[in-house]
């Protein structure tokens, strides 16, 4: 009998952040009463702001809530990456478990938070911290193992997948299509995070630990974001019948590791990411004997995200935590750069094109003034040089990028034929 009444534990809850997600939860969780999950306290920065809850809910303290023996979870939806930390931190060390939707925390201080998970034998969940609404974590962490995932391939970013998808139907420039998301709430005022592939590398390095056993510093991972793409490249892809899309990439390679990125990519009209629209997120994930599954839902918005935090909670109560198999109970895989990727490249001044690092070039457009060619490129020549991000180069992967050692020598041996050389 006592087992029953621990398996279905009652949670009380300390709220740090009242921001979208944090009213968001508040909202659901008043109208969720079965869940037997309440919040006891909120913890604000800013305490003359109007809030539509009772105001003895809130304070500016946090060891009020941090130190409050009756409070047993701690769900922080915060901005700022080091006090989240340091929130986290404590709430573990004081026996509390943790829900957290902060990926850029989460992602820059995993291999912390996973000794402390060790070190407490508390739970940290985070479905929240990656496409909000798609339980894409969980279903890595439990459904796939090890040796079945080939590759995962992932739209992680609505604010940036709402913008390519102004620029393509509604032929906006960059400029305007940013504004308009701005406007209707899907970019930050500082768009800089969404736009340049920051939020979606963060999350990318979360999903690599569930997928993989991976834990990557984010800044390690190669990754790009969309402010580059002109409206002329929308009109490229359109004559090939693409879209792009800011894609999360990791695939398992014949030598047994990883190669994995964040970058924009041509997507095929027939791809399941080819579907996924405006603030949208999409995963499509490719194991052994199930060919191709996909994940689609909203990536962003108040009561998305808030449904992700619901859904840990509800875990909470039966003790779940992660066990990152593939990390703890496999022997994990690792990142690789030793392999090529196809991508198209536009720009304005060829000066600026480093020719000689291409394997090969495919397609040359010089007639317009701004440029573009198609060519292989070593993915370490990529990883270790910045001409792609600068003087306006638009780098756009090409579907299906990844070329791996041996490929390429049949390639180039096949090319040389081609030109009557043996």
């Amino acid at each position: 009998m006592n087992y029953h009444m621990d398996a279905h534990k009652k949670l009380t809850i300390g709220l740090f952040g009242f921001g979208v997600v944090g009213e968001g939860l508040y909202r659901i969780l008043q109208q969720t009463p079965s869940l037997k999950a309440s919040i006891k306290k909120v913890c604000i920065k800013h305490p003359g702001k109007k809030r539509n809850a009772p105001e003895d809910l809130f304070t500016t303290n946090k060891d009020e809530l941090l130190d409050d023996p009756e409070i047993n979870v701690i769900v922080e939806v915060i901005n700022e990456t080091e006090p989240a930390f340091e929130i986290v931190t404590t709430a573990l060390k004081n026996g509390k478990d943790v829900v957290s939707a902060s990926k850029k925390m989460l992602a820059e201080h995993l291999a912390a938070l996973l000794d402390l998970q060790k070190e407490t034998n508390r739970s940290i969940l985070y479905e929240a911290a990656a496409c909000a609404s798609i339980p894409v974590i969980r279903n890595l962490e439990e459904y796939y193992d090890n040796d079945l995932l080939h590759s995962l391939r992932a739209i992680v970013n609505g604010s940036t997948n709402f913008i390519l998808t102004k620029m393509f139907e509604e032929k906006l420039d960059f400029k305007q299509a940013l504004l308009l998301a701005q406007q209707l709430g899907f970019a930050e005022s500082d768009p800089s995070l969404d736009v340049e592939g920051i939020d979606a590398v963060n999350k990318w390095a979360l999903l690599l630990a569930h997928a993989y056993g991976i834990v990557a510093d984010p800044k390690k991972i190669v990754f790009n974001g969309i402010q580059n793409i002109q409206a002329g490249d929308a009109t490229v892809a359109a004559e090939k019948h693409y879209e792009i899309k800011l894609v999360g990439q990791a695939k398992k390679l014949l030598n047994g590791k990883v190669a994995a990125f964040v970058l924009p990519q041509f997507v095929k009209s027939d791809d399941h990411l080819s579907f996924v629209k405006n603030e949208y997120n999409g995963v499509v994930i490719e194991s052994g004997f199930a060919d191709k599954q996909f994940f689609y839902g909203k990536g962003a918005g108040s009561f998305p995200t808030a449904s992700a935090v619901l859904s840990d909670l509800s875990a909470l109560r039966y003790q779940y935590r992660y066990e990152y198999k593939k990390l703890y109970h496999h022997t994990p895989l690792e990142l690789t750069d030793e392999f090529y990727v196809k991508a198209y490249v536009s720009f304005d001044d060829w000066s600026f094109i480093p020719k000689d690092d291409f394997e090969w070039i495919e397609e040359w457009h010089a007639e317009s003034d701004r440029k573009y060619l198609i060519g292989v490129l070593s993915f370490r020549e990529l990883k270790s040089s910045a001409w792609w991000r600068e003087n306006k180069t638009s780098l756009i992967l090409t579907p299906e990028p990844i070329i791996e050692d041996v490929e390429i020598r049949k390639l180039k041996k096949k090319s040389l034929e081609l030109a009557g050389i043996h």
